[in-house]
């Protein structure tokens, strides 16, 4: 980990410092709630050297904050990703879904695609719903979302159920981004209608779910 001494403010260099010295699980929980709580932008990349700590607690203490950091969090996790660390990868697809930066839909996209771990792909899927598009510029959210509903539509085939029931809420969630392209809304629901079949999905929990998408995307409209 970076030095506390590193750290411009005393106040998050002393955070820094407990999360270093910190000698038990318990103790680097505590200190990582603590870095997470501060707010402070420059936790970040203290708080994804900890996501490759071996330390579930921790790690998703980190991934909260790193979540509640938003956007500014983004750089901080795609330049401390670990490609030799399985699990700090896995929490880091984590923290990118739930913070919904653009930045991360290369990551997101391969994750649901390759990752072994069903709760990472899940996340994933649920991260490429909720993507904020809303700051670029209109051919570019048509390339992003097109993007989304792609990873989203070679999920529909994903062998756990709790990958598919994450797609049916990407697909819902993403919807709105597919207007005004009607066809792309069309092969949403398409792929909803997949999921809701007996013939081609065998959880009821995924069949039920993808109902209701189907239901709320009609009430809603043309407009998804």
């Amino acid at each position: 980990m970076a030095t506390a001494s590193a750290c411009g403010d005393p106040a998050l260099a002393d955070l820094v410092r407990a999360v270093q010295r910190a000698d038990s699980a318990p103790a680097m929980l505590q200190a990582t709630q603590a870095l997470a709580a501060s707010g402070h932008p420059d936790a970040a990349p203290h708080l994804v050297e900890v996501l490759g700590f071996n330390n579930p607690g921790a790690a998703v203490a980190a991934v909260d904050g790193l979540i509640g950091l938003g956007p500014q969090a983004v750089e901080p996790i795609l330049t401390g990703l670990d490609g030799h660390n399985y699990g700090a990868r896995a929490w880091a697809v984590r923290a990118l879904a739930g913070i919904g930066d653009v930045r991360g839909l290369e990551v997101l996209e391969e994750a649901l695609a390759t990752d072994i771990g069903p709760s990472v792909r899940r996340a994933a899927a649920r991260g490429l719903g909720r993507l904020d598009l809303a700051p670029l510029a209109a051919e570019a959210r048509l390339s992003v979302s097109e993007r989304c509903l792609v990873a989203l539509e070679q999920g529909c085939a994903d062998g756990e159920w709790v990958v598919r029931y994450a797609v049916v809420v990407g697909l819902e969630s993403l919807a709105p981004a597919l207007h005004p392209e009607a066809e792309r809304l069309q092969r949403a629901r398409r792929a909803l209608g997949n999921l809701e079949d007996p013939r081609a999905e065998e959880a009821l929990v995924v069949r039920l779910r993808a109902a209701q998408a189907l239901e709320r995307l009609a009430a809603e409209g043309p407009h998804g």
